[in-house]
């Protein structure tokens, strides 16, 4: 590494964690001495092709990467600018810290390379075949500090006639390995493809009614997901595709393990700022929760902080 690239490396850190894209891209881009030509030239050595526009448009924030090709590119300029892995991605949308379920943005998370890559061996999962009436989440934590269960309560209504089932996407914690996770249809619904991401924490799967909905008709359904790779969790967010009419989010904690703070949160979009909304107080049962009613997009989640210390063994 030369010593202008030394020099940097505490900079480039820093923005990766904090963003913009666009300036993280930059500096990245003059830590390693390229010209876009040259980036331009390594892109292409990898079968991927960006033009030289397109390639200052984003360092300079005058747009972003946003198909399902051009976040490929990312990808590839994170292994020639020598950046961690999914470092850029990440700046583009994902939700860092704990278990998440859903884009924010609408559609956002749908062109992120890693689940478009998902997407695209589900035949029609891009399509919006049902509108959301009713989402509940009940995310367990144990004495570990790790999530040791994920159940959710959907309730859809058709938009046309013919559908038979719904499509899901997870993005677990960075340390997630999506071929563990384990995903357990409970009612109304049966598992139909399980297609989890080679490289990124990332999956989609299928959850197929035992009915064929007209336009208009409702269907309700329940499933749990485990994650035993997921590691210390510290926060559950979830991000609207599309409006929804009610959301309910419930966090129970093991009655050994409290946390020593808990907080609602929400974002306008993946690329907003996060906003804290709320302290939450443990009840009793060692819960907390949040309801919100016609959401139409963004992202909503809680997040929580351990006490000092290590977590328990067991």
């Amino acid at each position: 590494m030369t010593r202008s690239e030394n020099a940097e490396k505490p900079l480039i850190a820093a923005q990766l964690r904090t963003g913009p894209f666009d300036v993280a891209l930059k500096t990245a881009i003059k830590r390693r001495g390229l010209t876009l030509e040259r980036l331009r030239v390594h892109l292409a050595r990898r079968g991927v092709r960006v033009g030289l526009s397109s390639l200052s448009n984003w360092q300079n924030g005058h747009s972003r990467p946003e198909t399902a090709a051009s976040l490929r590119a990312v990808r590839a300029l994170e292994e020639i600018l020598a950046l961690p892995p999914g470092s850029l991605l990440r700046l583009l949308g994902t939700v860092d810290g704990g278990s998440r379920a859903g884009p924010g943005r609408r559609g956002a998370f749908d062109d992120l390379a890693p689940v478009a890559e998902l997407l695209d061996t589900v035949p029609g999962s891009r399509a919006r075949d049902v509108e959301v009436v009713g989402t509940q989440h009940k995310v367990t934590v144990g004495p570990c500090r790790r999530t040791t269960s994920l159940w959710t309560r959907t309730t859809v209504r058709a938009l046309r006639d013919g559908v038979d089932r719904h499509v899901v996407r997870y993005y677990g914690n960075l340390s997630c390995v999506p071929a563990g996770v384990r995903l357990r249809p409970l009612g109304n619904c049966r598992l139909g493809r399980f297609v989890p991401h080679p490289t990124a924490p990332v999956l989609v799967y299928e959850l197929l009614f035992d009915h064929v909905l007209e336009a208009g008709g409702t269907w309700v359904f329940e499933s749990e997901l485990s994650d035993p790779t997921a590691g210390v969790t510290t926060e559950f967010a979830h991000g609207f595709r599309y409006p929804a009419e009610q959301y309910l989010l419930e966090v129970r904690f093991h009655p050994s393990a409290p946390p020593a703070a808990c907080y609602s949160f929400a974002q306008r979009d993946l690329n907003d700022e996060r906003h804290n909304t709320g302290a939450l107080m443990l009840n009793t049962h060692h819960t907390v929760h949040l309801v919100a009613s016609g959401v139409s997009s963004g992202v909503l989640g809680i997040k929580w902080k351990w006490p000092s210390g290590p977590a328990p063994s067991r």
